[in-house]
């Protein structure tokens, strides 16, 4: 039964009353990623007493996401996201039906999770799960409420959602092709002020309630982009573009056979993603050379034997390179992706060319949890 007391100021509100209220208690949403813009999203739609929310996140809790991720704690270092995120979000409001799905989103997942939701929130940080999520979305006919960020700057979208003129857009007609890898940083590489996903996340939670009961004008076919910095805040109207001529898929089947990490050029044909523990093995083999393409400054450094090649310079330094097995690494494992591409293309198929997934960061947190 619904407890009045807990709604009352948002029940007193003139145009949204019990009917809104009932309305979101009968809500069923989906929020993918529990990370900087997840946090704000969940605290505000568990408060605001959305029946039925899930989680979805596959992320430990590391000490770098407290400054931006305020649903934690230091005491929830370690812990999976979903499982530190749902003691909170119980003790915050009971009477919200909370649930966990404590893996990544995938073309073998997806269907069977985001089909039984009436709104999915996306709250990742990759452009592979965000094609995919606009795809499934689209094929399935779910309303998706896109946020992103990026340093001081963030921006929010509704997509497959009906106009009153009765258009649909989609994050591809927003963005037809995904960005070549590294073009455009993440938070690991380019920072990002903590208050940003607090601000992107609240405005995402915020729509997901304007277009669950009705109340307002939301963001359906329109991107609102927001500067922190100065406040310059702009509102477009995003084009519905013709995407039957591009390779996307258009069926549950298609879908199902996408390959997003290739898609959005995180894999090449015979560049092999290699994880932390496959990295410390391969490193010992014979003829084999490790390659750091950030700047010579950042840190941490390797504990191990390589040579220090910027981006920037990979093209004109491959005489550097002698050895027949090769490992790129960067911090995070964007700017590794474009090195390995530019060597494929410039030293050919003799050579073994591999990249450290998650880069560095992603090392040193293994390291850390075996240690």
């Amino acid at each position: 039964m619904l407890n009045s007391e807990r709604y009352d100021r948002q029940i007193k509100l003139q145009g949204f009353g019990i009917e809104a209220q009932d309305k979101l208690a009968s809500a069923k949403v989906l929020v993918i990623g529990a990370g900087g813009l997840g946090c704000p999203v969940l605290q505000y739609l568990t408060a605001a007493g959305v029946g039925n929310i899930s989680i979805v996140d596959d992320d430990q809790v590391s000490l770098s996401n407290l400054h931006r991720q305020i649903l934690y704690t230091s005491d929830d270092i370690g812990k999976l996201k979903t499982e530190a995120a749902l003691d909170r979000l119980n003790a915050m409001n009971p009477e919200v039906q909370l649930s966990i799905i404590s893996e990544r989103i995938t073309t073998e997942n997806a269907v069977r999770i985001i089909s039984e939701y009436d709104v999915i929130i996306d709250c990742s940080d990759n452009f592979p799960t965000r094609y995919l999520l606009d795809d499934v979305c689209r094929i399935l006919e779910k309303p998706l409420i896109f946020g992103a960020i990026y340093q001081y700057e963030g921006q929010i979208a509704i997509f497959n959602v009906k106009s009153n003129e009765g258009d649909v857009t989609h994050y591809r007609n927003l963005f037809p092709e995904p960005p070549e890898p590294g073009e455009v940083p993440d938070c690991n590489d380019a920072g990002v002020l903590g208050v940003l996903p607090g601000v992107i996340g609240t405005l995402q939670a915020t729509e997901a309630i304007k277009l669950l009961t009705g109340i307002g004008e939301a963001l359906i076919n329109k991107l609102m982009t927001i500067n922190i910095l100065n406040y310059q805040t702009a509102v477009f109207e995003i084009p519905s573009l013709d995407l039957t001529d591009k390779n996307i898929p258009y069926s549950i089947e298609e879908f199902e056979n996408m390959n997003y990490q290739l898609h959005c050029g995180i894999e090449f044909a015979r560049i092999k993603n290699i994880s932390p523990s496959e990295f410390t093995k391969t490193v010992k083999l014979p003829e084999t050379i490790v390659i750091d393409v950030r700047e010579p400054e950042e840190q941490p450094k390797l504990n191990l034997p390589y040579i220090s090649i910027p981006l920037s310079q990979l093209k004109e330094n491959t005489d550097q390179i002698s050895d027949r097995n090769i490992i790129i690494v960067c911090q995070s494992g964007k700017r590794s992706i474009t090195g390995a591409k530019i060597l494929q293309e410039i030293l050919g198929t003799e050579y073994n060319i591999s990249h450290l997934e998650g880069g560095i960061n992603h090392l040193n947190k293994e390291t850390h949890e075996q240690g």
